[in-house]
């Protein structure tokens, strides 16, 4: 399949045309013309589940072992690409299990390293499933290729971006956690609260019953009734990093343009000793 039929395939996917950017969305349906020969499928779900069944052509992705890199250097990251067989441009789809949060911090981490055409399945693997899709259960073992220049992205913010940011308000700080974290009533730290001046939309709120992406009118709703600007550079966070890539992952369908993911989240800042915290007044 040449680039632009591959390019049609991966587009024509139930209800992902009317999102502003939806070339980083497939469908499952979609998904089932895609030849694992021209684009890299990767499976980010453990060990256990792959084997049990995977769809036809995916490899495996040592999620853990990506998310432990963070921040790491471009030369690392074009290493770890290329063993999986992607090149900057090679395109990608990845997928894990109905937690989209594993999917979405996949779909992070490989377009933080550098990784530009890559896809999140909309639903994870048990929406591969629902559409009768073929289960695999032979191990694909990654082609290793030479990934070339490493890129140094900017989808990273780490603590001293945020200091800034409070400082000059240059860009939205956005929580991902529940209402309970957000409000200081619950969370894992030794003070809790949420970022001065920090939105809270939290993950969740993003998918359907089905664990997929909410239509593009219910995103749009949601964004506008939190006032959130979608032109305006954002940061989001949420933990350690996996929700917030789904708040990143939604604004960036819904079309924003400089998202942010503070992947240490408030598993650094609410341990700090030199980080504002804010608790909503009763």
């Amino acid at each position: 399949m040449n680039a632009t039929l591959l390019t049609l395939a991966l587009a024509l996917s139930p209800g992902a045309d009317p999102y502003p950017n939806p070339d980083i969305l497939v469908e499952a349906d979609a998904l089932k013309s895609v030849d694992p020969k021209t684009t890299v499928i990767l499976d980010a779900r453990d060990a256990k589940a792959y084997a049990a069944g995977h769809v036809p052509g995916a490899v495996p992705l040592p999620l853990a072992d990506f998310a432990k890199a963070v921040p790491d250097t471009p030369e690392a990251w074009a290493d770890k690409l290329g063993k999986l067989g992607v090149k900057a441009d090679t395109p990608v789809v990845v997928y894990a299990a109905a937690d989209v949060r594993e999917g979405a911090r996949a779909w992070w981490l490989l377009k933080y390293a550098g990784a530009d055409k890559v896809r999140l399945l909309n639903g994870g693997y048990p929406a591969w499933e629902k559409a009768g899709g073929k289960a695999e259960t032979t191990a694909n073992e990654p082609k290793p290729v030479a990934f070339g220049k490493p890129a140094k992205t900017d989808r990273l913010a780490e603590k001293e971006n945020l200091l800034s940011i409070l400082k000059d308000k240059s860009h939205q700080i956005l929580d991902a956690r529940s209402n309970d974290e957000y409000c200081g009533a619950a969370g894992k730290a030794t003070r809790l609260g949420h970022i001065p001046g920090a939105i809270q939309l939290e993950w969740s709120e993003l998918l359907t019953a089905d664990k997929k992406f909410k239509s593009p009118d219910e995103l749009k709703k949601l964004i506008a009734d939190r006032k959130i600007n979608l032109d305006q550079p954002a940061v989001t966070y949420c933990q350690g990093g996996g929700r917030a890539a789904v708040l990143a992952f939604g604004l960036e369908l819904m079309g924003a343009k400089s998202v942010k993911n503070y992947y240490k989240s408030w598993g650094e800042w609410g341990n700090a000793t030199d980080t504002p915290v804010e608790v909503p007044k009763k």
